[in-house]
């Protein structure tokens, strides 16, 4: 019996959601800011490949499928990485000295 390659691929999808939201949650306080930082830095390479995939069309059809799933990476890319640096900003709120 055959595997549906969608099936298949939908159940790494949704495994990698519970590992993710675990790994995420199990994290401390001073770890935190470097795992964002990482994570930016893996945003900053799905741009790249998003913005190779936005491009990778024929003139004809500026609205195919590689370049509709390549803006929308590029989008969601950029938000990831504009929320991860204001929550390493406020990360690193935390540990700075009141002033009085």
């Amino acid at each position: 019996m055959e595997i549906d390659p969608f099936v298949f691929r939908l159940s790494i999808f949704i495994l990698s959601i519970f590992v993710g939201y675990y790994v995420v949650w199990s994290v401390t306080p001073s770890l935190h800011t470097p795992l964002m930082s990482v994570t930016n830095a893996i945003s900053s390479v799905i741009i790249v490949g998003a913005i190779i995939a936005a491009l990778a069309g024929n003139d004809n059809n500026i609205f195919n499928e590689s370049s509709v799933f390549g803006f929308l990476a590029i989008i969601l890319a950029a938000v990831n990485i504009f929320g991860g640096f204001l929550v390493t900003q406020r990360m690193l709120a935390m540990y700075k000295k009141k002033k009085k």
